[in-house]
């Protein structure tokens, strides 16, 4: 599989990434040995990223995509975190299940903090979950209503150990595009990673974050891909972007399905395809939480698509021309 460098660091990450949101119980749980087996096949098919964050699951994903890693040649794979949330634990809450969409107990509550402090106490409680030495990337996460301090105090925090060789790479990560092109511009980041906002149904990141991103060296991890579930399959889910799916979209969805179908080729085949295509993508990270689903995207990944699809997809005005 190929690899990129994120943009000037010397980190490198597989044009495939493994997203491990999904094991850390989003929206359903699986145990521990479902887990470890779809970190294995992503292994196996030549994935070498691997993305998660303390949000996920409260740290339910740091800690079971270390053990699955645990084994193999650290200098062999990357591993991205993030920062900003901060896990406080809540032991009278226990008994309750976690309302941000993860499937585990409420044992925690995340609070957010962008200060020097809680980026460094972050990134050592992650890497006490993961069971690592050290991290290649960390991100900043979803600093949506936070950018002062995100700006002012997290990012010197990052850049500071990135000089100092304790991280590799350091970015932003978020769900919109306007903050990242802000990142992008007014600072030095190695990558962002945009989730949802450059996809078969939504192309906003492309008019200004990713020329952006070129001219100015950055790359870019695109998540979320399949807009949380809408492109996942030939039949559009039930979910745009982690909410029902509103009736234009599923439209849309339905209308991209039917010229994708004239040209021998599935919805999720198209929509990995057309995002992996812009020159600014280093990387898709993809989410999965069996080792079935991380064989499908491979497979999926891998398939040939024809330029004439994108031409009939253009002409029909579902993707800039």
């Amino acid at each position: 599989m190929r690899t990129q460098r994120l943009g000037r660091s010397p980190v490198r990450v597989t044009e495939l990434g493994f997203g491990a949101a999904a094991i850390g119980n989003l929206y359903q749980a699986v145990d521990d040995e479902t887990a470890r087996r779809a970190v294995d096949a992503a292994w196996q098919a030549g994935i070498r990223y691997f993305d998660t964050a303390p949000h996920y699951g409260l740290g339910l994903s740091e800690r079971r995509l270390g053990a699955a890693l645990a084994e193999r040649p650290r200098d062999d794979f990357t591993v991205s975190t993030k920062v900003g949330r901060l896990l406080i634990p809540t032991p009278e809450t226990a008994h309750r299940t976690d309302k941000a969409g993860f499937d585990v107990p409420a044992d925690h509550t995340r609070r957010w903090d962008f200060s020097a402090d809680g980026v460094r106490r972050s990134l050592e409680s992650s890497l006490d979950r993961l069971g690592l030495d050290r991290v290649d990337l960390v991100l900043i996460h979803d600093p949506d209503e936070h950018w002062r301090p995100a700006v002012e105090e997290a990012y010197p925090a990052l850049h500071e150990l990135r000089d100092q060789g304790v991280v590799g790479a350091i970015g932003v990560g978020m769900n919109q595009w306007q903050m990242l092109e802000r990142f992008v511009t007014e600072t030095d980041v190695d990558t962002v990673l945009v989730a949802g906002r450059y996809t078969l149904l939504d192309q906003s990141a492309a008019h200004t974050l990713l020329p952006r991103c070129r001219e100015r060296g950055v790359s870019v991890l695109a998540a979320g891909v399949f807009n949380g579930g809408t492109l996942a399959t030939d039949d559009p889910g039930r979910l745009y972007d982690y909410r029902p799916i509103p009736d234009a979209v599923r439209d849309r969805a339905s209308r991209l399905a039917e010229v994708c179908r004239s040209h021998g080729v599935t919805l999720p085949q198209a929509a990995l395809a057309f995002t992996a295509r812009h020159p600014a993508v280093a990387s898709l990270v993809v989410g999965a939480q069996t080792a079935a689903q991380v064989t499908r995207n491979v497979d999926l990944a891998g398939a040939p698509v024809p330029n004439a699809l994108w031409r009939d997809l253009a002409a029909a005005g579902l993707v800039p021309a």
